[in-house]
Parts: structure tokens; C-alpha cells; sequence
């Protein structure tokens, strides 16, 4: 598995993790799935997120991750890009805080939701959204990471503190 990944840090969060740790992430959704992608991942504020959902998905202020699925232009040969996904810091800390789950746990989920995203997972309705949380609880176990649907759950380290999410 080869993963390139351009990060974009856009916002002026300074709980925002390390590229090795988006990679490592984004890796494990992938695993099995492709052998080289291209993924853009950019890390904004809520203004460009609030724009970004506006524009593309007709709601109303921001949200925790956009995913942008590349398509190649018709009659070109297809391209190992994956995509692009927008991930908007503080609504991610903020939903951390809110659920009790350590900010990286957040994160890592996002990330593996937005990847999923990418390769044409939907949580439209109950069917695809549950096979698509056991999919994203699997890979965030193989990461080491609790469940992230489950009830009540709580993680007991908490959120992290500042700067040590990563």
C-alpha cells in the first residue's frame, strides 16, 4: 500500500494531528483496497466548512468532514487519486469534548469516515449506515481504538490535552 497524502492545515487549531498520523489513518481504510492513492486532506475552520456544506451538500453551517470524491474526466484514463477531504478542527474537538472521546480517537474516525467516503461507502439509510459503522469500527480497532457508535461509551483518559493528541 502506497498512500500519498497532501495535508493542508487551514485552521488556526493547535490540536491539529501530525501528517504520519493522518497517513496511518487513511492507510488502514485502505487496507486491502487499493495498492497507490492520492488523497488531499486539508484541516479548516468552520467558516470554509460552513461555506463548503453550503455549497456542495445544501446545508447550513459546518460540519465534521467533507469527502470530495475524484472523478476522471470522461475518455481519460483513470488516475490514482482518491479524493479530497475537508476536516474542520473545531467542530472535531468540539464533538470530542461533547462524546467524552480522546480528540485522536476523533480524529482517526473522521478520517477513516471521510476515507470510506472516498471509496463509495453511504450511510443513506440504516442498512448502509450500519455496515458502514462496523466497517469503520473494525479498522479504528485495528488502530487501537474504541468503538465509535457505542453507546454511553466513554473513553477514561477523556479528551486530550492540548498539543498531546498525536
Amino acid at each position: 500500500m502506497k498512500l500519498h497524502l497532501d495535508l493542508q492545515q487551514a485552521s488556526a487549531s493547535s490540536r491539529v494531528p501530525e501528517a504520519a498520523a493522518f497517513t496511518r489513518w487513511a492507510k488502514a481504510a485502505l487496507r486491502g483496497r487499493r495498492v497507490r492513492a492520492d488523497l488531499s486532506l486539508r484541516v479548516i475552520d468552520e467558516a470554509e466548512s460552513a461555506a463548503l456544506n453550503q455549497r456542495f451538500r445544501g446545508k447550513t453551517g459546518p460540519t465534521n468532514v467533507l469527502s470530495f470524491p475524484f472523478s476522471p474526466l470522461p475518455g481519460l484514463p483513470a488516475l490514482e487519486i482518491l479524493g479530497d477531504l475537508a476536516l474542520c478542527a473545531p467542530v472535531v474537538e468540539r464533538e470530542a469534548a461533547e462524546q467524552g472521546k480522546r480528540l485522536e480517537a476523533h480524529w482517526a474516525h473522521m478520517v477513516v469516515h471521510g476515507t470510506l467516503h472516498l471509496l463509495g461507502h453511504d450511510h443513506g439509510d440504516a442498512r448502509q449506515a450500519a455496515e458502514m459503522e462496523a466497517i469503520e469500527a473494525d479498522i479504528l480497532a485495528t488502530l487501537g481504538f474504541p468503538h465509535p457508535y457505542e453507546s454511553g461509551f466513554s473513553d477514561p483518559a477523556g479528551p486530550s490535552p492540548s498539543g498531546s493528541n498525536t
